[in-house]
């Protein structure tokens, strides 16, 4: 999944009784099974031993007894809504559905456990596959804490059996983007006489909303759909029949085999049958109904379609994503990457326009949210398009890492996760090679990584089964150490091992375990196979360190003596860990090449020779970040750095100039160095226009902003960076007058142009000021901004909205309700948090509360837009106290959002007076109110602290240093 819970909401809901057509469906279905399941098991099951005893209730741990194994489900659902409304209809927003699951008995037992959550079951059958007899079912319990549904059975199910569970159910479409749920959109006005009609003497108008059904079953959410066994290792095929309103078009993961028109309760529906799917798990089965429409992919063997509302594939805004999907599919099948032919004969995508996530990885149907898939040329931005290559090539392999090949259970997430970030990279590249996105890595996983994995309350990759047990314990791993740290340590050991040994030991990996169930031990296996044909490494012995360990290591250097040591990185020094790291490393001195060193954890204290520098020349050590650790070096050594910058940029690599920089940051709030070396790391960035070193400056010099916005530092601080970014703003001024500049520049270039005008016009420089201020003017005027290049919009809309009043907060806001493509929605409604006018950040907040101003899906980063700016950090923290009941419940339904909701709106936090506050809010509720976000308030505590130290220590250095230096170039 592209990273993004649910809350329950238990509702009432009407019985209905299922066709015979979909229980004659469900018997032939039966009689097929039981014909195959006889040829492979001919042998009738022992007779039971009536002196053995069956024990009954939940397992004591929130796991599945493992007493029964799914083979096969066979599954039928009638969403009952419209997807066009009229003022004649009544919207019905249930569905109903049954499902026959064919189980393989491994242990005796006289109960069924699986899992049911918010459903009301109707019926329970069980049969025995080798006579046809019913098993007679005795009762069925709900265990509310657990989801687990227990059938009590009169007769034991015996070891080598094989039966079928057949149950009944209904359930609400809810809002709540998770399980079998409702989306809506506003239809572009139709013309009047297309929208009317008379039956009888009523005039019936259609309205415009249409609405949706889709599904999100990811992590623990097909248990909201229909009764089973709701963990990865309980794989199984599917046979999926949706009946749906005429004129819908019916998506699931297997290709559309038949459909067919009938009467059902007085009313014609469409039923349409799916072809049964590959072995997966049940987090990955998904179904929509919709009235998109399509446009095809070229794929050699794939029909790939991708899907969108009728508008936007008329106006051609799922072209780029279309274009781009076969060629990455493709490429990850080639022999020189996965080596395995994507193993269905289709794939849909569809672009949703509600959805807890950036994208769902549903084998055959992927999910998207609207931004994530399409694109409008002269709307959308460069990071648009960039931010579709990455999620597509993301949940393409997933196909392979995650859907092929799937992690046994949720504690070893990052084996998905991690890989799919990790080669979505590759994949972009493939497509997109004039981008060097591969050199973003750094930035996007690693420094991301490194701000979470540096504090105390941090987690393993791998932390034990026991410790991931409830679906809030399961969804809190969604989270940038899964993501990033995964892919960044895979980076490292491909390094290590070296592109061609790493990738033959992923091949055989994938091939032997297609279709099955995985623990690293399994991966490590085969790559330290592969690496015999070059260098015998032991990859469990040094991979463990990096995946069963939380945290990552500082590298203390001495460059006088090449003594080294390694310490657990933390930025709060008040803990202390023993832990250690196998470090692979590359080291540079000056005017040398690249040398390899590994640091094992017994090497504590060792001298090396590729540490020592030799007259008084500096060493660099982590060329190009490949390893997941700082680097601290001795004063001497950190001066002759600084110094090679000052004088020729060009010696350090790009991404190390980056590095240094977020080192040194990390490094002072840590207490490693002083915080003004970290500053001084920011001088000489007037001399370099390099996307990578400014962006690491940037996201470092926040740290400051955050801490001391509120403060008398804040005035000297903006003066600096006035003067650092002059030369910046300047040479990027003419793009940003001309457009048709602005394509000349490269990929990074642009981004580097977009800080240019956001630092230069947030510290009041009058050009950019006015610059911005006039284009939303004339936007204003000619109600056209299309002379703003989409690159720029985003912080023209922001500085020109905070520069401005009520009139231009109204103009963006009526702008924000008509865009009708979702990355112009973004951009407008990040911008109207830029206000600098207080009560209109309220009215905002108030809006979040209200699905028909700010979708839910975008409330959480709406209120943490406006928690970012220094007028509405306050209110924002104050409005998430009052309303958190509400919210948990209402908008806790995507992965990470709760989370992600704390520490947006504690990020500021520095003093004892907020931290008192924190605890007080973590003492209102209990686990299971916090659900999702007890981890992150744990989070925020530990960094609060860790805030409060640091700029206890720092403030009057800070101060001094920046007086100092706007002084000297004054």
């Amino acid at each position: 999944m592209a990273k993004g819970i649910y809350m329950p909401k238990i509702l009432a809901v009407a019985t209905v009784v299922l066709t015979v057509s979909s229980i004659g469906g469900i018997i032939s279905m039966m009689i097929v099974y039981e014909t195959w399941r006889n040829e492979v098991n001919p042998t009738p099951p022992p007779t039971p031993n009536v002196t053995t005893p069956f024990p009954t209730g939940p397992p004591p741990t929130m796991r599945l007894p493992g007493n029964l194994i799914p083979e096969k489900y066979v599954i039928y659902l009638q969403p009952k809504l419209y997807t066009v409304m009229t003022n004649a209809t009544n919207q019905t927003l249930i569905f109903t559905g049954n499902s026959t699951v064919f189980l393989r008995c491994v242990e005796h037992t006289k109960n069924i456990i699986l899992h049911s959550k918010q459903q009301n079951v109707t019926s329970v059958e069980v049969k025995d596959l080798s006579n046809g007899n019913s098993i007679k079912v005795l009762d069925q319990i709900f265990y509310d804490e657990s989801d687990f549904l227990e059938i009590l059975l009169e007769e034991p199910l015996m070891k080598n059996g094989t039966y079928s569970l057949f149950t009944s159910f209904e359930g609400e479409l809810l809002e709540d983007l998770s399980g079998f749920y409702t989306s809506s959109y506003k239809k572009e006005p139709t013309k009047e006489e297309d929208a009317k009609w008379l039956f009888g003497n009523e005039t019936i108008v259609e309205l415009d909303e249409r609405f949706i059904a889709a599904s999100q079953m990811q992590p623990t959410d097909a248990r909201k759909v229909f009764p089973c066994f709701d963990e990865p290792g309980m794989k199984a095929t599917f046979k999926v029949t949706i009946i749906h309103r005429l004129d819908t078009v019916a998506l699931s993961n297997g290709m559309n085999i038949a459909s067919t028109t009938e009467e059902i309760d007085g009313e014609e529906w469409l039923i349409t049958g799916f072809s049964e799917t590959k072995k997966m798990s049940t987090y990955l089965l998904a179904f929509t109904v919709s009235d998109f429409t399509a446009i095809e992919s070229k794929h050699e063997r794939v029909k790939i379609k991708t899907y969108a509302r009728p508008e936007a594939i008329n106006a051609r805004h799922a072209d780029y994503a279309a274009s781009i999907t076969g060629r990455i599919l493709a490429f990850y099948e080639s022999p020189a990457v996965f080596g395995i032919n994507y193993p269905l004969s289709k794939l849909d995508q569809i672009a949703l326009p509600d959805f807890s996530g950036g994208a769902m990885e549903n084998w055959g149907l992927i999910a998207y949210r609207e931004t994530a898939l399409l694109y409008e040329e002269g709307v959308s931005s460069t990071s648009n398009k960039e931010w579709i290559a990455t999620v597509v090539a993301h949940e393409l392999a997933h196909q392979w890492f995650g859907n092929l090949v799937t992690m046994k259970w949720w504690n070893n997430l990052w084996l998905n996760e991690g890989f799919a970030t990790y080669f979505s990279y590759k994949g972009v590249d493939h497509v997109q090679p004039d981008w060097h996105i591969k050199d973003l890595f750094v930035l996007n996983e690693i420094q991301t990584a490194f701000q979470v994995d540096a504090l105390a309350s941090s987690h393993a990759l791998s932390p034990g089964q026991d410790e991931i047990q409830t679906p809030d314990e399961i969804t809190e791993l969604f989270d940038s150490i899964t993501y990033s740290k995964g892919a960044a340590v895979l980076r490292m050991l491909k390094d290590t091992l070296s592109e061609r040994v790493f990738m033959i030991g992923l091949r055989k990996y994938l091939q032997a375990f297609q279709y099955n169930n995985t623990v690293p031990k399994d991966l490590w296996e085969f790559l330290t196979e592969a690496s015999l044909e070059n260098k015998a490494i032991d990859v469990a012995k040094v991979m463990d360190t990096w995946t069963k360990q939380m945290g990552y290591p500082v590298i203390n250097i001495s460059t006088s003596t090449g003594e080294a040591h390694q310490a657990h990185f933390l930025l709060n020094q008040t803990s202390h860990s023993n832990l250690l790291w196998h470090i692979p490393i590359r080291v540079k001195k000056e005017g040398q090449g690249i040398k390899e060193v590994t640091m094992y954890s017994e090497n504590q204290g060792k001298q090396f020779d590729d540490f020592r520098s030799v007259n008084g020349k500096w060493v660099l050590a982590n060329i190009n970040c490949t390893g997941y650790f700082r680097v601290n070096y001795d004063q001497e050594n950190w001066d002759r750095l600084l110094s090679q910058l000052e004088k020729n940029i060009h010696e350090i690599p790009i991404i190390n100039r980056g590095q240094l920089i977020d080192d040194a940051f990390n490094l002072a709030r840590a207490k490693y160095v002083n915080v003004t070396l970290a500053l001084r790391t920011t001088k000489y960035l007037r001399n370099d226009t390099e996307y990578m070193p400014w962006e690491s400056a940037l996201r470092n010099l926040n740290y400051f902003i955050l801490m001391f916005d509120r403060s008398e530092v804040y005035g000297p601080m903006q003066a600096y960076l006035r003067m650092q970014v002059s030369g910046l703003f300047q040479y990027f001024q003419n793009a940003t007058m001309n457009s048709t500049a602005i394509e000349e520049l490269s990929h990074s270039e642009k981004y580097n142009h977009i800080n240019s005008i956001s630092v230069a016009c947030s510290n009041d420089i009058p050009e950019c000021q006015e610059m911005a201020s006039t284009f939303f003017d004339n936007w204003m005027t000619n109600k056209t901004s299309n002379e703003i290049h989409p690159n720029l919009k985003t912080a023209i809309y922001c500085q020109a909205i905070a520069a401005g009043g009520e009139k231009e907060w109204e103009f963006a806001w009526d702008q924000y309700q008509n865009a009708t493509i979702a990355t112009e929605k973004d951009k407008l409604r990040y911008a109207l948090s830029c206000t600098r006018k207080i009560w209109l950040l309220n009215r905002y907040l108030q809006y979040t509360l209200d699905p028909d101003k700010i979708r839910k899906m975008d409330a959480v980063s709406t209120i943490n837009f406006i928690a970012s700016n220094v007028a509405g950090q306050a209110i924002a923290w104050n409005f998430v106290r009052a309303n958190w009941k509400f919210i948990s419940l209402e908008y806790g339904g995507g992965i990470m959002s709760l989370g992600n909701l704390i520490e947006g709106v504690t990020e500021r936090f520095n003093t004892d007076f907020e931290l008192q506050e924190l605890r007080q809010f973590q003492s209102n509720y209990d686990e299971q109110e916090l659900g999702s976000a007890s981890m992150a308030l744990e989070q925020a505590i530990e960094r609060t602290q860790a805030n409060i130290k640091w700029v206890k220590e720092n403030k009057q250095t800070v101060l001094e240093w920046f007086r100092r230096e706007t002084s000297e170039n004054s």
